[in-house]
């Protein structure tokens, strides 16, 4: 088993290989990794796929610790971008209820494979951690 430590072989299965990369393609897929990586809206799209449908009250308390502003924000963008549809009931008070849409959906599934990635390194990372902060207290201890 190759030590998960050290340096990666390119690997030309990698999504596009040897290939030319379109461009506009490379743009977008950078710009929904920036929006997508946030702390905010995976913890939405968590909150959804676990819940189902959420007025934002709730997807607030499930989210925890939001401001409603960036709140409101994150999940203006995700409507934008196709992630999550946004029902306005004509009552009042005015009821808003917030679900994940197919495409949203498949984003909380290829997100598992994140949490699957974490779960099966955590202890690789830890130590990685730990001997990385060791060597940097010697260091400034040597420095001294």
């Amino acid at each position: 088993m190759p030590d998960p430590l050290q340096p990666a072989r390119r690997d030309p299965q990698w999504p596009h290989g040897a290939h030319a990369v379109d461009p506009e393609l490379e743009a977008l897929v950078r710009e929904i990794i920036g929006r997508i990586a946030d702390k905010w809206t995976m913890l939405v799209i968590e909150a959804l796929a676990e819940q189902g449908c959420l007025r934002f009250t709730q997807l607030a308390a499930q989210v925890g610790n939001v401001s409603q502003k960036m709140l409101t924000k994150t999940v203006r963008q995700m409507e934008a971008d196709g992630l999550l549809t946004r029902t306005v009931y004509p009552v009042v008070p005015p009821k808003v209820e917030y679900r994940l849409t197919e495409m949203g959906m498949s984003l909380g599934e290829a997100f598992c494979g994140v949490w699957l990635w974490a779960e099966r390194h955590r202890e690789t990372i830890e130590a990685s951690r730990r001997q990385y902060q060791a060597a940097a207290e010697a260091a400034a201890r040597q420095a001294c």
